[in-house]
């Protein structure tokens, strides 16, 4: 889940405006790595559509010069991405525009499509775009469930992970939700032994998660998972010194 998921962002259900996943079967897809009809009319070139559709999902919110240069550290323009593996930036948008690949995970002040280094791994390990959403979501029991996870990691919004797999999406969403219980019993005076606890999962967390950005919290539209389930509980249980 994302931190939009977390902290109700912009969709009641999860699902992020534009990012509804396809009912296409595998034999509708087109071959593999090839971008297919996206619907969207004609006129626009596939930059500008891709940007109106990252504001479609996230709405319009001002980076700052801070949010710019943490993201220029932690991710990679689109077109510097492709050039290095001699991919070709259009085709790749157009893959994103028919949710096929997840969307950028920012868009810089200066229109950069950010995107992380590891763009294609998924779909690299599933064996190619076309099976990705297949192999995405087979790592949930419940259909539903996967489908839901699949449209959230098209959003591009899972920024809330240093490495995005289905295995950090599914341990992140059990550290919060075990931090998130244990800080609703802590009671007055938590003893050590329950700090130590607490800790063991905050640290977990916390080496899973990035820092986030200021244009996070707005269009998430609240705190994010790393300031309720690492940095809250830290300032308020202390570990205690042995």
């Amino acid at each position: 889940m994302t931190d939009e998921a977390l902290t109700g962002g912009t969709s009641t259900d999860g699902t992020p405006k534009g990012g509804t996943p396809t009912d296409r079967t595998p034999e509708d897809r087109p071959p593999k790595d090839r971008p297919p009809e996206d619907g969207t009319p004609e006129g626009l070139s596939p930059s500008a559509r891709l940007v109106e559709r990252f504001r479609e999902v996230n709405g319009d919110h001002p980076m700052t010069a801070a949010d710019d240069a943490y993201v220029t550290a932690r991710f990679v323009p689109l077109e510097a991405l492709c050039a290095a593996l001699g991919r070709d930036p259009d085709e790749v948008r157009l893959l994103m525009l028919a949710e096929l690949l997840p969307l950028p995970g920012y868009l810089r002040s200066d229109g950069a499509e950010m995107v992380p280094r590891d763009l294609f791994a998924l779909a690299d390990a599933a064996g190619g775009v076309d099976r990705l959403r297949a192999w995405f979501t087979g790592h949930w029991e419940d259909p539903d469930r996967g489908d839901g996870e699949w449209a959230a990691y098209l959003s591009g919004q899972y920024v809330c992970l240093h490495a995005v797999t289905p295995a950090n999406i599914h341990r992140k969403e059990e550290l919060t939700a075990e931090i998130t219980a244990r800080l609703a019993t802590a009671g007055d005076d938590p003893s050590p032994e329950w700090r130590a606890a607490l800790h063991a999962r905050v640290d977990e967390l916390d080496a899973l998660e990035p820092a986030f950005t200021a244009y996070d919290r707005l269009r998430f539209g609240g705190p994010v998972s790393r300031d309720t389930c690492v940095d809250a509980p830290r300032a308020l249980f202390p570990p205690v010194s042995r």
